[in-house]
């Protein structure tokens, strides 16, 4: 375990020791402004237009995603709104004294079974339009959050580095890590 610790801090002192030879590198990377009024675009243009924020955010690979989830709950929304009105309008009609035995899908039904399934898809088309506005909201955070993270620096000026220093005051040499942050 010591050889370790020691190879790996011996490590840094042999590489300062050839500094003298090595070129240094020119930093290559360049600086780009912050827009801070780049996530409200783009917040702003996906509340408009669900997926727009992620085109201008350039994650099209998202947006796919995004008509997928809004489009499925608008479906279910639909489909449970046909057949909710469907069980409401053969219950008001079974109120009028109309009821049709013969009838393949509603003949052998009650009027509480009636009920019970305008119950079932009232709550299920509710339940879909919860989720689809779900969906929508969770599309303009995305493309806010999105937009946030692409300004994240995430440069060189960073780093991060065993450290072996040799302190005067008792003459023992001391381990550690180095944390460096240059502005």
């Amino acid at each position: 375990m010591g050889f370790l610790i020691i190879s790996l801090f011996s490590y840094g002192i042999c590489s300062a020791q050839e500094a003298d030879s090595l070129k240094l590198k020119t930093n290559t990377l360049t600086k780009q402004a912050i827009d801070p009024l780049s996530p409200a675009k783009a917040a702003f243009y996906s509340a408009v237009v669900p997926g727009l924020g992620q085109i201008y955010n350039k994650s099209y690979w998202k947006v796919p995603i995004v008509y997928a989830g809004i489009g499925t709950g608008m479906y279910f929304y639909i489909d449970n709104q046909k057949k909710y009105l469907e069980y409401r309008n053969e219950y008001k009609r079974r109120l009028q004294g109309i009821h049709d035995v013969s009838d393949p899908k509603f003949g052998r039904l009650d009027n509480d079974r009636l009920i019970t399934g305008q119950r079932y898809y009232q709550k299920n088309r509710d339940l879909s339009l919860v989720i689809t506005i779900a969906i929508y909201a969770l599309n303009i955070v995305d493309a806010n959050v999105d937009a946030h993270l692409q300004q994240f620096n995430v440069d060189d000026d960073l780093s991060f580095r065993p450290s072996f220093q040799y302190n005067e005051f008792n003459g023992t040499y001391q381990f550690g890590a180095q944390l460096t942050f240059k502005f």
